[in-house]
């Protein structure tokens, strides 16, 4: 990691995926985009765009696209990992066989496993061993820093030297990258904002207005915090850039929003997952989030809510009821 242009391989050729080879091409890398699926790995490199996940975007004619994991990270000296959540295991048991020894990893998944209730990075751990690792999130919309739209996000390792060997590599005048050393801190923030967008977007589809919304962004946060805490992470991160940051964005726009907006207007949730091409990430996280909740003995009161309706067939209008019909409590803990 310690030249300026380095081989990189990308596995995952969704929306973010694509946008991040992309970037990392422009920058004079050495980049390679794997997908999945031999005939959309196929579309891609005929047509030069992702029609499904990134709309509008050429991908350049030099960048190779391929279905051939083992060729792909061949010789790569960095392997970002963008696919979603509940495939990540299992695309890396496929990487183990490949992967060069001295490859670092680079995670940009945001969710919480299902079943294990486990963080990106725990999952590569258990499936790689103990690989240089690190994490990145942040407020980063794909089509907009595909489009060269000023954006930042953070990079998070308990490998300093490969947080700023990260940040080197994707930091440029649209794109600013920070580090952290708080990889759970930084993982549950991408993961647990999601439920609370599902509940923003489920207020604009009942009609709400903005008020309702800044409620939820800023209960919503001390819900992540309060969460990230118990599970290990410096309730700071959460105040940062894929904390509140992130639960920004993606509370006035995204697939998450979109998905709680639709539910909002009455769509059934099996409806309006049929009816994209997107994983969205926070239906499971909720159900993760509100499990982990509860085995901790924490108050996530929002996402709970969201959780009862995507699982429990709760009305949205019920789920608000029951929120603003809790009994009276202080914004904060009395100081000691």
């Amino acid at each position: 990691m310690a030249h300026d242009r380095l081989s990189v391989a990308v596995l995952g050729d969704g929306g973010w995926g694509t946008t991040l080879a992309i970037h990392l091409h422009r920058l004079g890398h050495r980049v390679q985009l794997w997908g999945a699926f031999p005939d959309y790995v196929r579309t891609l490199a005929r047509r030069r765009e992702n029609v499904k996940f990134l709309p509008g975007i050429p991908i350049p004619r030099s960048l190779p696209i391929t279905a051939d994991l083992p060729d792909a990270v061949a010789e790569a000296r960095l392997v970002i990992l963008a696919v979603p959540s509940q495939y990540l295991r299992r695309v890396a048991r496929r990487l183990r066989p490949s992967l060069r020894p001295a490859a670092a990893l680079l995670s940009v998944a945001k969710g919480l496993e299902r079943g294990s209730l486990k963080r990106m990075s725990q999952v590569i751990h258990e499936e790689l061993g103990p690989v240089r690792l690190a994490a990145l999130s942040g407020p980063n919309i794909a089509s907009e820093i595909a489009t060269g739209h000023p954006a930042s996000s953070v990079v998070a390792s308990h490998d300093p030297a490969l947080a700023a060997a990260v940040q080197r590599m994707l930091m440029n005048e649209r794109f600013r990258i920070y580090t952290a050393a708080d990889v759970a801190g930084v993982e549950l923030g991408g993961a647990l904002k999601n439920p609370i967008a599902i509940a923003a977007g489920i207020g604009d589809g009942l009609g709400f207005g903005a008020n309702a919304k800044a409620a939820l962004i800023t209960r919503g946060v001390v819900e992540m915090a309060r969460l990230g805490q118990a599970l290990g992470a410096r309730e700071a991160t959460f105040w940062g850039l894929s904390g509140l940051g992130d639960l920004v964005t993606t509370c006035l726009a995204g697939r998450n929003r979109w998905l709680g907006e639709q539910l909002g207007r009455g769509r059934p949730l099996r409806v309006v997952l049929r009816s994209t091409p997107m994983v969205i990430e926070g239906v499971e996280t909720a159900r993760a989030a509100a499990t982990l909740g509860r085995r901790h003995g924490i108050e996530l009161p929002i996402i709970e809510q969201v959780n009862a309706i995507l699982f429990r067939r709760r009305a949205p209008r019920q789920a608000l009821q029951a929120l603003m019909r809790r009994s009276g409590k202080a914004e904060s803990a009395t100081p000691r």
